[in-house]
């Protein structure tokens, strides 16, 4: 009995530490963080009960004369066949408490991971859900995880390639990118998304029917980076037609060979 009470108050104690902790990290970090908290706490929760209940299981066992010699010989096969037939399981869950613990990822933020994107809808032990662009949902254990891309973290940058004909005037080209890019900031609608005025990095590259330019812009949120590029290149398509700058597509020219004259 008093194995038991002790265990009991052990238990209670765990979790008002565990709810402590939860709180003072709830405090310090942010609503988008709240989710990992949550999961971390519900870990150490669970980790917390087992530990216990294996140590007062074994104690009272003993204190009742029996011996757990050939207990603890069974569980240690019985556990180490488990762990070879469950080995992918456990990667998942030593993979998604680090994911966790050192925040990869969070929900609501878009991600790459073991060939897949999208958006994080959920984050588990076990797994990450995704829904990609075209709302199809992928569940990708953790333990296939070994790189994250996280797409979303703090600020983006949106580059934007452009490409103009060989004919075109490129500082006149480069100044219009400029004008845009400073309209775009200076609209109210979307001056709190650019958090610095566009970048003009010049010419990337010459391909086949066009000079590639490019340029690109600061976004803070991260996950508003798309939009910021679609309303760039809108915008910019028609300042190119009011100035008269060609946005070239490909050409093909056929040379025919001349036929030879008869006699």
């Amino acid at each position: 009995m008093v194995i038991l009470l002790l265990a009991w108050v052990l238990q209670a104690v765990a979790a008002r530490l565990i709810r402590i902790f939860r709180n003072y990290m709830g405090r310090r970090t942010g609503p988008d963080e709240i989710q990992r908290v949550e999961t971390l706490a519900r870990v150490f929760r669970h980790a917390a009960a087992i530990i216990i209940f294996i140590v007062a299981g074994t104690l009272v066992l003993d204190a009742l004369g029996l011996s757990i010699a050939p207990i603890l010989a069974t569980a240690g096969v019985a556990g180490l066949a488990i762990g070879f037939g469950a080995q992918s399981l456990i990667k998942d869950y030593f993979t998604g408490f680090f994911l966790l613990l050192e925040d990869q990822i969070r929900q609501g933020d878009v991600v790459e991971v073991a060939g897949k994107s999208g958006l994080v809808e959920e984050v588990t032990l076990r797994y990450v859900r995704l829904r990609d662009f075209d709302g199809h949902v992928h569940f990708v254990p953790n333990g296939e995880i070994k790189v994250v891309s996280n797409r979303t973290r703090s600020f983006a940058q949106a580059a934007v390639d452009v490409g103009v004909g060989y004919g075109v005037d490129l500082d006149q080209a480069l100044g219009v990118m400029r004008e845009v890019g400073a309209a775009l900031r200076a609209d109210a609608q979307w001056k709190a998304k650019i958090a610095d005025d566009i970048e003009i990095m010049g010419v990337e590259r010459w391909a086949d029917s066009a000079v590639i330019l490019r340029a690109r812009l600061k976004v803070v949120p991260a996950i508003e980076q798309w939009n910021v590029k679609r309303e760039f290149l809108k915008r910019l398509k028609r300042a190119f037609d009011e100035r008269g700058i060609e946005i070239p597509f490909p050409q093909l020219t056929v040379h025919t060979a001349s036929q030879p004259t008869s006699k």
